[in-house]
């Protein structure tokens, strides 16, 4: 299934090792039609790598923002943290394939890219593959709607 031409507002972040790929990513986003915000890092200044996560997760799984983009040097732990956050289903891309999959079977939001471990050009056919792959639904909804809801009724009894 294709979105081709489907425009998104996107929320970016990357930490000190991802900054030089966020940049390039957000004008490659920029230039596909995207509405893209950035919520750091600016510069390549060390910076905890949870708290960015956090911040455009948060930004995604309320529901501000339809997709995220994160980048650290592996791609691992940005991606963990994105993932604490309820309504996120982030995923670490690293080439073609993950990226199809990522949104056909898991409705992936959030797609994390590295820095140090991939190169340009592969982050940039996988990027345009992620944004213009259809979560299919299906069993696959089914599926995606356990992820998104475990934890809730443990949450909602807490309060």
């Amino acid at each position: 299934m294709n979105m081709a031409g489907k425009q998104f507002k996107i929320a970016l972040g990357a930490d000190h090792a991802g900054f030089v790929y966020k940049t390039r990513i957000g004008e490659r986003l920029r230039q596909l039609g995207h509405e893209v915000v950035d919520f750091g890092t600016y510069s390549t200044e060390p910076v905890d790598y949870p708290l960015v996560g956090f911040k455009v997760g948060e930004a995604v799984g309320s529901g501000e923002f339809e997709r995220g983009v994160l980048v650290c040097g592996s791609s691992l732990g940005i991606c963990m943290a994105a993932n604490k956050v309820r309504g996120v289903r982030a995923a670490s891309i690293v080439e073609p394939y993950s990226a199809k999959l990522s949104r056909q079977h898991n409705d992936c939001n959030v797609a994390c890219f590295s820095e140090r471990l991939t190169g340009w050009d592969m982050v940039e056919e996988c990027l345009d593959v992620w944004l213009n792959t259809e979560a299919e639904g299906g069993r696959h909804a089914r599926r995606v709607k356990e992820i998104d809801d475990y934890g809730v009724e443990t949450a909602e009894s807490a309060r």
